[in-house]
């Protein structure tokens, strides 16, 4: 398929009510106010040097709020709106204005020809709070405006909470309004023709899924937007962001997250092994002295350590060598194996070393949050606790790392990996097995937690169990009133008094988790079940008009706070429409993709 044919499938899909509209790089965010002409530019910054609590940016407001397109004589224009990936068009009495990303911090406002027109919006480029000894003010970001046209009005007036900008202009053919948003001082800029911007925002666009993989029709559209989230959510290199990467949402995640970015690199890989690399080492290159990868990155620092509900240090769950061998396997490159290998070992070794209270060798969550299932009611009965699924991880991590020390002639190296990944798996059986239950239980103070999910079946992925215990598992994961059914695989078991469909970790559906169980079963040689869920995998992300976060495990309605846009989503279905495309195009070799 030719890029043209996705920008076509994408146009009016992106609903700028909801999600933003953004560029590949940008940290500014437009939206539509609801039912109303107006838009509003946000900020993909946390800016902890103004605000430093790490979730201030979740209630800030508006960076331009009530942006309007106005007439000659400053009156707010209506308009209907008509989106793409590259270009936003509003159609009103006087014309088609049009906006588009000059640049990945100025944003170009195309004017109807030789119209009278231009902007009127308030901004509000100053944090300030009062305190119990006087009050701060401290700068958000600067903004500055200009055009190619010839200015007719141009007022800034003072009011509460900021500025109201009137800014007028006489177009000519080809006129522009630019809004450059910085931290910058000056922000200085050259306005160009607006047919200019819009030809190099349709080429940027163009390239990017120029380089898509086919895949067959049914998934074309959910995958063209998947592909859209997957460079319309990145951020450009800055401040302790090493690198281009990707945020979980652009909306709801300001930052990088240690194990989201693992599944970032499994889209990223199909289009730009580099980029893809690049989500690895944005997270390795803030690795803690004593081997700790932080839970998330972001411009001005990283969060390894977090006071709620409790105080502790947290991290994500281990797979970014499951994510680099699975690179290397797409694109080789024994050169990153190198350069990643030892941070890697590092990183395992700070899980023994660092969260093995009884050295028994099976590693424990000191901190809800570092399992990635934030809220689920596996945590609600204490920390620390031991889990399958960290030692699974571990397992895989430890597999990984044998392959790759193999990989680079360290055969002595890959063979002790094996063995160390034999025996966590041998403890978990010892510590974590229940032969009644069929189950292996999470512990806290050595005592099972009575809540049953799919993390209690996890060790299946490391597809070294006994065939009995393996049945077991099977048995638990394809039963209907616990996993299986229409929409797979809840968070919780259906039959789990803590069972909640709606809530985060407690019930929905998060498809992260069923790409580990599509594998674990290709693994134990369940061929069919791995194909049954990855289609209704596919089914249940296909059948709602954007990506999200987790779906309701009853409905397949996303939750109202489940994030929109939401990035490993996004690069599970693109990953997983591949590999369904493959597979039918092996069963009818010859039919087009």
């Amino acid at each position: 398929m030719t890029s043209s044919v996705y920008l076509s499938l994408l146009r009016n899909h992106i609903d700028i009510t909801h999600v933003p509209f953004s560029d590949r790089g940008s940290r500014l965010l437009i939206f539509q106010k609801p039912h109303q002409s107006r838009l509003l530019v946000k900020l993909a910054e946390r800016l902890t040097k103004v605000q430093p609590d790490i979730e201030a940016y979740l209630r800030r407001p508006p960076f331009i709020r009530d942006l309007c397109l106005v007439d000659g004589a400053g009156e707010a224009l209506e308009f209907e709106v008509e989106t793409s990936p590259q270009a936003l068009y509003f159609r009103t009495r006087l014309g088609e204005f049009g906006l588009v990303f000059q640049d990945k911090g100025t944003l170009a406002f195309g004017l109807p020809p030789q119209a009278t027109a231009g902007l009127r919006f308030h901004v509000s480029p100053q944090f300030w709070e009062e305190t119990e000894g006087g009050g701060i003010f401290k700068a958000i970001r600067n903004l500055a405006y200009t055009s190619n046209g010839e200015a007719v009005h141009n007022r800034i007036t003072p009011e509460e909470g900021g500025y109201l900008v009137e800014f007028v202009v006489q177009a000519g053919d080809d006129c522009a309004i630019t809004l450059a948003v910085g931290e910058d001082v000056d922000l200085h800029h050259e306005v160009l023709p607006f047919s200019s911007s819009c030809v190099a925002a349709e080429s940027r666009w163009e390239d990017w899924f120029n380089r898509v993989p086919p895949v067959a029709e049914p998934y074309r559209r959910t995958y063209a937007y998947a592909w859209w989230i997957m460079a319309n959510n990145l951020i450009s290199a800055h401040g302790r962001v090493a690198y281009e990467a990707m945020t979980p949402s652009k909306i709801n995640y300001i930052g990088l997250w240690l194990w989201d970015n693992a599944m970032h690199a499994l889209a990223y890989r199909h289009v730009d092994p580099e980029l893809a690399r690049n989500q690895i080492r944005a997270i390795l290159a803030c690795q803690l002295p004593d081997g700790m990868l932080p839970d998330a990155v972001y411009d001005e620092g990283v969060v390894s350590e977090i006071e709620h509900p409790f105080r502790a240090e947290v991290t994500k769950p281990p797979i970014l060598a499951w994510a680099a061998l699975k690179l290397h396997e797409t694109d080789p490159d024994l050169n990153f194996l190198q350069e990643i290998y030892v941070p890697l070992v590092r990183w395992n070794a700070w899980w023994f070393s660092m969260n093995d209270d009884d050295v028994d060798g099976l590693t424990q969550y000191n901190h809800p949050y570092s399992s990635g299932l934030d809220d689920s009611p596996l945590w609600d009965y204490g920390m620390p606790v031991e889990s399958p699924d960290l030692n699974t991880y571990l397992c895989v991590q430890m597999g990984s790392l044998a392959l790759m020390a193999e990989a680079l002639g360290m055969n002595d190296e890959g063979a002790m990996w094996r063995r160390r990944a034999a025996a966590i798996v041998r403890r978990m059986v010892e510590d974590f097995w229940d032969e009644e239950a069929g189950l292996f239980w999470v512990l806290h103070n050595e005592e099972p937690v009575p809540v049953v999910t799919p993390f209690n079946l996890y060790p299946l992925w490391t597809g070294q169990l006994l065939d009995h215990i393996r049945d077991r598992l099977i048995a638990h994961l394809t039963n209907p009133e616990e996993f299986w059914g229409e929409y797979i695989i809840p968070s919780v078991a259906r039959n789990d008094p803590h069972y909640d469909p709606e809530t985060m970790w407690r019930g929905p559906v998060w498809v992260n988790i069923n790409y580990f169980f599509i594998e674990a079963l290709r693994q134990v040689g369940e061929y069919d079940l791995a194909d049954t869920l990855l289609q209704k995998t596919l089914d249940l992300m296909m059948s709602q008009p954007s990506i999200y976060e987790y779906y309701n495990s009853e409905t397949g309605e996303p939750p109202a706070t489940a994030a929109n846009i939401f990035g490993w989503t996004a690069a599970v279905f693109i990953d997983l429409a591949i590999q369904a495309s493959l597979e039918e195009e092996s069963v009818s070799p010859g039919r087009p993709l």
